[in-house]
């Protein structure tokens, strides 16, 4: 589902959490304070177009389950926490922290046409980024019916270039073979 024009993604609800209308969140963003500082977010429900702005009251993170526990103004009880199952959490787009050096937005990176850096040949376009234990740039490559997932990991991805909207990448043998 697209998200709005001027949002941006930074979780999904994937289920009810107890019976007092909280909710589990799987996270999109490496901001923590995105789910555990009160304030305005904003609630795309599944199959709508729109977002709707809700506040965030609480919220923590849950260890070893890489999901945050995060009750929603609003939201009293289990049955009306079910009804945001597939929901996006969502922020402005201008709401963006300042990041440290070598640090990314995901929102820049999908996109952008990744290459070889070797030869400078076109591998195919980021689609996404997945946190599984190191970062995976998903990647979509041209006549090909599965993405690749590179380790964005310095070693792999060494130039990410926001200005020139590129990025190149040093795979290791076999990484992009079909």
């Amino acid at each position: 589902m697209p998200v709005p024009d001027g949002f941006i993604e930074v979780g999904k609800i994937v289920a009810a959490q107890g019976i007092r209308g909280e909710v589990r969140v799987y996270p999109s963003s490496d901001f923590p304070e995105r789910f555990m500082v009160k304030g305005e977010r904003w609630l795309q429900r599944p199959n709508s177009q729109t977002a709707e702005s809700i506040k965030l009251l609480k919220g923590y993170y849950q260890e070893g389950k890489g999901l945050y526990i995060v009750k929603l103004e609003g939201v009293q009880d289990r049955n009306q926490a079910e009804k945001l199952r597939n929901a996006l959490l969502l922020v402005r787009e201008d709401d963006k922290p300042e990041l440290d050096e070598g640090e990314f937005h995901i929102s820049d990176l999908i996109g952008l046409p990744v290459y070889q850096q070797a030869d400078q040949a076109l591998v195919g376009t980021v689609t996404n980024l997945f946190h599984a234990g190191h970062d995976l740039l998903e990647v979509a490559v041209e006549g090909r019916d599965n993405p690749v997932l590179i380790p964005f990991v310095e070693a792999m991805v060494p130039v990410v270039d926001l200005d020139e909207q590129r990025i190149e990448i040093t795979p290791p043998p076999g990484l992009l073979d079909l």
